[in-house]
């Protein structure tokens, strides 16, 4: 799992043991809570194996916005830096292998990392794909129209289609389940 990591940053190796001591491993079930909309964050997430997923609540309505799989992390990133409540759940959809690190356990890696411009950048890239990723969803819900999302969710993310239950693919575009079975069916034909 850190291997891929520690690959990009060879010039780390001599820290590279400390910093992987912080990270504890779990192995969770499905429908495990890691993180609720409305906690302060204490942990971040790294993936080695399974599928979450980042939601709110709209009304009684779970709405999912975006997945996570293996190799990614997460956490309540707004939460955790400014340690406000956060304003999302974060789930696994399957059995998942994951390793947290708490809080102030990261920020002491961050804190020795912050003479690093390969790593701050590294950072920064992450930071940036994540804001992309969310503004190119926004701006979809504007221009495109549900099968047109859900086209272009089956040409960029294919495996999204495969792992994750319709239900949560169909909030992910904004649409109910029936109407993700009807688009479905129209495309199939």
């Amino acid at each position: 799992m850190f291997d891929l990591i520690k690959d990009k940053f060879p010039h780390l190796k001599d820290k590279w043991d400390d910093f992987v001591s912080y990270y504890h491993r779990v192995e969770v079930p499905a429908k495990t809570v890691l993180f609720k909309e409305g906690e302060i964050s204490q942990k971040a997430w790294l993936i080695e194996k399974g599928c979450l997923r980042a939601w709110f609540n709209n009304n009684g309505k779970d709405v999912t916005f975006q997945f996570f799989f293996e190799n990614e992390a997460v956490s309540g990133a707004e939460s955790f830096r400014k340690k406000i409540p956060g304003f999302f759940t974060v789930e696994t959809i399957e059995p998942s292998i994951l390793h947290w690190i708490h809080k102030k356990d990261l920020d002491k890696i961050m804190s020795d990392m912050d003479q690093i411009p390969e790593m701050k950048n590294n950072m920064l890239d992450i930071a940036f794909e994540r804001q992309y990723h969310y503004m190119k969803h926004f701006l979809s819900f504007i221009k495109d129209t549900p099968e047109q999302r859900y086209l272009n969710l089956l040409k960029e993310k294919p495996h999204i289609v495969q792992r994750v239950p319709q239900q949560y693919i169909a909030t992910y575009l904004g649409i109910t389940p029936v109407s993700l079975s009807r688009i479905r069916n129209r495309l199939a034909r």
